[in-house]
């Protein structure tokens, strides 16, 4: 390479300066600073992408089904089919909820005595807080998790017995002799129960006001809703509903003016004023109802009749009978699509999820190999009997 030179004049005397180094500093500097450049953008195409696959992810449509002999059933809402079951051993999974961003499914287990978090991407659970006896009920709601649990019970409604066998009632029990149930409130930051609250006997459906501010549960044993401030679990009043009714579903209107509340043993619901906690209409139903959701548009109310093996439509204000949508048995909870088109119930002696057209009611398919079939919800998150948006 020819080298060229120059002679730079200075008051002391002259120079040779080489242009050589100075062009190899340049090309040096030049070539690390595409080198940085090239594995800045580099690094950042790889974010990117896995956060586009990231998002990808978080946004199918996923269902989760509790199974209480199976684990939990994960379903592909585009396809409608059982895709994968995360295992949590014999633990008798019933209860569900998901976290805002639906990377955590909260699982209450009734034969472990615990709730189990579950990692929604691998279907590792990874990790287990310490309920009690007999958890039920879980539902998340500002950054806790609420999970119903009953000490003195072992599970379920009594069996029905004498003059009750064959009319869908339970039988007689003891309630009042048992120690009451309990709500732990979970700090999903740090998985430690903060607090637990006494109840009636036999909680059942949990749900909050439309300012988030109040819980109300419902109390199978003792005919009950009672109601506490949702922060600190300091109760608030106890609502007295019909004898014997044995209150299970809850659910709050779009507009937030009633609670619905099924009374599974008189097989009726009633509307329950907001504020004054007055009942305001009793409407019969099918046998044993449990589950209850408004519609996604709010018109519609359903309710699970589940010892009749259907689910029931009414209107949403007048609470007129509309319509009666054959399922299959001991149907207890349901939820819609997240796109709203599609019905899903969960039907425990069915061991399947029933799909339906949430226009027509028309059936469309049956999803199985789901024993036991407990609850259900999905992601994004939908309106149903466990969870609303």
């Amino acid at each position: 390479m020819l080298e060229t030179r120059f002679r730079i004049t200075t008051p002391r005397r002259f120079l040779p300066f080489a242009v050589i180094p100075a062009v190899t500093t340049s090309v040096t500097t030049s070539v690390a600073t595409s080198v940085t450049t090239a594995v800045t953008t580099l690094a950042t195409a790889v974010t990117a992408i896995a956060f586009a696959a990231s998002t990808a992810w978080a946004a199918a449509p996923t269902a989760y089904v509790t199974s209480e002999k199976a684990g939990v059933g994960v379903i592909d809402l585009d396809q409608m089919s059982l895709t994968k079951t995360f295992p949590v051993g014999a633990d008798g999974p019933r209860g569900l909820s998901l976290n805002k961003d639906g990377s955590r499914l909260l699982v209450a287990n009734k034969n472990t005595g615990d709730m189990a978090v579950i990692d929604t991407a691998s279907g590792q659970v990874v990790q287990r807080v310490k309920i009690g006896k007999n958890p039920e009920y879980v539902r998340v709601h500002n950054g806790y998790a609420y999970v119903t649990y009953e000490p003195g019970e072992e599970g379920g409604p009594p069996a029905a017995s004498g003059a009750n066998a064959g009319n869908g009632k339970p039988g007689a029990d003891d309630d009042a002799s048992k120690p009451p149930a309990e709500i732990a409130i979970v700090d999903m930051k740090t998985w430690h129960v903060i607090r637990s609250v006494t109840s009636g006997h036999e909680t059942e459906g949990i749900e909050f006001s439309r300012d988030g501010k109040s819980m109300l549960v419902t109390n199978e044993g003792d005919d009950t809703i009672s109601v506490y401030q949702a922060r600190t679990g300091a109760p608030v009043r106890t609502v007295k509903l019909a004898a014997g009714g044995r209150p299970r579903g809850i659910r709050l209107s779009p507009d937030g003016k009633v609670y619905i509340v099924t009374l599974e043993s008189l097989s009726k619901f009633v509307a329950v004023d907001a504020h004054t906690f007055e009942v305001l209409k009793t409407v019969d139903t099918k046998l044993g109802p449990y589950g209850v959701a408004f519609g996604p548009n709010g018109k519609r109310l359903f309710v699970a009749a589940a010892r009749d093996k259907t689910v029931q439509v009414f209107d949403g204000h007048s609470y007129e009978h509309i319509a009666d949508v054959p399922v299959g048995q001991r149907c207890w909870h349901f939820s819609f699509t997240p796109d709203g088109t599609k019905l899903l119930v969960a039907c425990g002696r069915s061991d399947a999820v029933y799909v339906l057209d949430a226009q027509n009611y028309q059936p469309i398919k049956q999803i199985g190999e789901l024993p036991l079939a407990w609850g259900i919800v999905t992601y994004p998150a939908s309106d149903g009997s466990i969870e609303s948006r």
